[in-house]
C-alpha cells in the first residue's frame, strides 16, 4: 500500500523554458480531473466528521516572505517555491484524516469558499502543456509532504550543520537526528518543526497519504484570483469522503 500511484493521472515532472500564467479554462486542462476533493477546505468539523474524516489542527506556518515550498522535505531540501506568492504572515494548516491516513492538507490564507481551483507551478511550468490525466506535483521518496517559506529551507542547513558539529565523526540523516523526535510526539503522523530556536521560520510536516508517490497542490481561490487556500491531495479519498476507500485503478 505503501507505493500506491495516484488514481487516474499520470506522473509528470516537467517545465516550459519560460513561466506561463495557469489558466485551466485557457489551457483546456480540468483541474476537476486531477482531484475531486476541494470540498475539504470549505467544510466544518462537524460535517467531516459526518463523513469519517478527521480533522488536525495543527498550528500556523510563519511564511517570512511569502514563497511557499511545498515539497518532500528529505527527499527534496532544495525545491523551488511555488510560482504564485501571498503576502508573508502566520497562516493555519489543516490536514484530513481518513483509513489511518493523512489524506490531505490544506492551508488557510483568508476565509471564504473558494470560487475556483487552479494547479500550483513551479516558475517556468505552463499546464497548457498537460494531457487530461497528467498534472504537476512534488515527488515523496521518504512518506513526508510539508509546507514551509523558501527562507526556512537555509534554517534546515543550519540546524543540520549544528548537529553535525556535535556529532563531527557520525553520518548525519535530518529524519533520525532531528525531525523524528517531532514527529513521535504526534504518533509520527505530523509535525509543526522549528529547525532553530528562536528563529521564526517553522515547517509542517505531515505523512505522504499511501506514502511515497507523486502528488498534486492546489489553489483555492475567489473571483477576482486572490489565494483562499492551498490544498496538497494525497489520492487516499475521492469527492471529499472517508466513508468508502476508492478502489486502486
Amino acid at each position: 500500500m505503501r507505493n500506491r500511484i495516484m488514481r487516474a493521472a499520470r506522473l509528470v515532472i516537467c517545465a516550459a523554458a519560460a513561466h506561463v500564467p495557469v489558466s485551466a479554462s485557457a489551457a483546456g486542462w480540468d483541474v476537476s480531473k486531477a482531484s475531486s476533493n476541494f470540498e475539504l477546505v470549505t467544510l466544518g468539523d462537524g460535517e467531516l466528521s459526518g463523513r469519517s474524516i478527521n480533522v488536525i489542527h495543527m498550528g500556523n506556518v510563519e511564511l517570512t516572505s511569502g514563497r511557499i515550498v511545498a515539497a518532500d522535505p528529505l527527499a527534496q531540501p532544495d525545491r523551488p517555491a511555488l510560482a504564485r506568492t501571498v503576502a508573508p504572515g502566520d497562516y493555519p494548516v489543516t490536514l484530513y484524516q481518513a483509513f489511518g491516513r493523512i489524506a490531505a492538507a490544506s492551508m488557510r490564507f483568508a476565509e471564504g469558499k473558494p470560487d475556483h481551483w487552479e494547479l500550483a507551478v513551479l516558475p517556468g511550468q505552463d499546464v497548457a502543456t498537460l494531457k487530461d490525466d497528467e498534472f504537476f506535483g512534488y515527488p515523496v521518496d521518504a512518506g513526508l509532504g510539508c509546507y514551509t517559506d523558501a527562507d526556512t529551507l537555509a534554517l534546515i542547513e543550519e540546524r543540520e550543520a549544528q548537529v553535525q558539529a556535535q556529532k563531527p565523526d557520525a553520518d548525519i540523516n535530518y529524519y533520525d537526528d532531528v525531525l523524528a523526535s517531532d514527529l513521535d510526539a504526534n504518533k509520527g503522523h505530523y509535525a509543526l518543526h522549528r529547525p532553530i530556536a528562536g528563529k521564526k521560520g517553522n515547517v509542517a510536516v505531515f505523512w505522504s497519504g499511501w506514502g511515497d508517490g507523486f502528488y498534486p497542490v492546489f489553489w483555492g481561490l475567489d473571483k477576482d484570483g486572490r489565494p483562499l487556500a492551498l490544498l496538497t491531495d494525497f489520492g487516499v479519498i475521492e469527492n471529499a469522503d472517508g466513508r468508502r476507500e476508492p478502489e486502486v485503478q
